[in-house]
């Protein structure tokens, strides 16, 4: 996601915080974004949000990949094992 300006983790954790408070119905919903944000013109608030509603169709689409997440406490291969185990206690006997 590459706006114009570069956007800390607080200003995205922010960001994020105040998109779920105004909505798109919100009057004045990017003043107040950006008054959220701080530090950011309610022009470079929405290209910020452009540039993830682009990021999110892209993997929805899958044209971008995930990376491969590992499970807390697991590795990447212990999902499938557990999957399996639990679909074998689900069995009515």
């Amino acid at each position: 996601m590459a706006s114009g300006s570069s956007w800390t983790a607080k200003q995205n954790n922010l960001f994020e915080n105040a998109l779920a408070i105004y909505d798109k119905d919100t009057p004045d919903r990017w003043h107040n974004v950006a008054m959220a944000v701080g530090g950011k013109t309610m022009e470079e608030v929405k290209i910020h949000y452009q540039n993830l509603v682009e990021d999110l169709k892209q993997i929805e689409s899958r044209l971008v990949a995930l990376p491969p997440y590992e499970e807390a406490g697991g590795s990447k291969g212990s999902n499938l094992m557990d999957e399996e185990q639990r679909m074998s206690n689900l069995r009515l006997e």
